[in-house]
């Protein structure tokens, strides 16, 4: 079966490149293992959606339909250092209706899978799984494991940071393991959170916690291996008031909403996203510490900056044409690259416990915030992802 463009993982980015092409003529083919669901509950998996992100999803139609009181607005942000340190961020002072949203990556996820299956050109292969991958001068074909066989001008990889894409072209990527884990729950407050997201930098890691609608509120604490697997074996309520203390109790008593879940924090640079016929977007190009909390925002804005080039090409361009892909890959070049140094430097900086660094870099956290330029310019760059 011969495409334009074959999406290789139907996850949130990979799903929205292929809907930022409804209007073009481009055929495409999503190749994803499982159609996405909607838990029970709340979803484990949160994520803060930037306003840059929002307004993506609102052009793709998707952020208009989604259920809005499962969205919790973030409306000032604070950061606690681990020695007296603290910088705020305001949306209202900064002339922003929002600095996030906070929502479940099903909530979404399920949404634009909801868009792929109305849209005209997109041909869905789900369940399903690549086997084999063969790249030439005239095309690349996949071949799925129940022996069906696609051809196109471009496979793009949106299959995660283990991605079987970049693994069949070749395209190394460097691991750097952090030792640690997101731990990962919701839980129903005592007190309400009027839209602020908390975070601390502590010698246990970092831990933020996430406003969900009403007192509800999403927790991420970047553990040390050790820590994690303490936290995963306490009961309910003993997790409950490990975490309340942690964060100082700033919302009263919690009460664990639905599962716990972890995940491995590590830090991935791949030698080029691109290659004849072949580019990647998302977490198959690029992981992050999950301080910033922009991994799923750098997955969308790959998504739109590569759907912006496909879809300006005049019909008799190649779109696997190593010239096209590399335009791609300049324009998602800075912004991955500065939130992977900036964060794995954070990640480092507030790890070693040391004392003038301690000092230090809680100097720093208050300079900043007295620098009213200067926090001004990191909360565009929260909403933009540019200065």
């Amino acid at each position: 079966m011969r495409f334009d463009l074959i999406i290789v993982g139907g996850g949130l980015a990979g799903a929205a490149l292929a809907v930022a092409l409804r209007r073009s003529t481009l055929r495409i083919a999503v190749v994803e293992h499982a159609v996405p669901r909607r838990p029970t509950g709340w979803d484990a998996r949160i994520y803060a959606y930037s306003p840059a992100s929002a307004r993506f999803l609102d052009e793709l139609g998707v952020w208009a339909h989604l259920d809005h009181d499962r969205l919790g607005p973030v409306s000032e942000m604070r950061i606690h250092g681990d020695a007296g340190g603290e910088l705020v961020f305001s949306a209202y002072d900064s002339g922003l209706e929002e600095l996030a949203w906070i929502g479940e990556s099903s909530l979404v996820h399920v949404e634009i899978w909801e868009s792929l299956k109305r849209q005209h050109n997109v041909t869905l292969f789900c369940p399903a799984k690549p086997a084999a991958l063969e790249v030439d001068v005239g095309a690349a074909r996949l071949r799925l494991d129940d022996g069906r066989s696609l051809e196109a001008a471009l496979v793009v990889g949106a299959d995660g940071r283990d991605s079987w894409v970049r693994e069949r072209a070749g395209i190394a990527a460097t691991l750097t393991p952090y030792g640690e884990r997101g731990v990962v729950a919701n839980f129903v407050c005592e007190r309400p959170n009027h839209g602020v997201a908390f975070q601390w930098f502590r010698a246990d890691g970092v831990l933020a916690w996430l406003p969900l609608p009403g007192r509800t509120m999403s927790m991420v604490w970047s553990a040390p291996d050790a820590l994690a697997d303490e936290l995963l074996a306490l009961d309910p309520e003993p997790f409950c008031a490990r975490v309340e203390a942690a964060g100082g109790r700033a919302l009263g008593k919690l009460e664990l909403a639905g599962q716990r879940a972890a995940f491995p924090l590590r830090l991935m640079r791949v030698e080029e996203v691109v290659r004849p016929r072949v580019a990647l977007i998302g977490d198959a190009a690029h992981a992050i510490h999950p301080l910033s909390g922009h991994g799923i925002n750098l997955g969308f804005q790959d998504a739109k900056a590569l759907a912006e080039v496909l879809a300006a090409l005049p019909s008799w361009r190649d779109a696997g044409d190593l010239s096209v892909l590399r335009g791609y890959a300049r324009r998602r070049a800075e912004e991955p690259f500065l939130l992977q140094y900036t964060t794995h430097a954070l990640s480092r900086l507030f790890g070693r416990q040391d004392p003038v660094l301690s000092s230090l870099r809680n100097l720093g956290m208050n300079l900043t915030g007295q620098l009213p330029v200067l926090k001004n310019a990191l909360v565009r760059y929260a909403a933009n992802g540019r200065f």
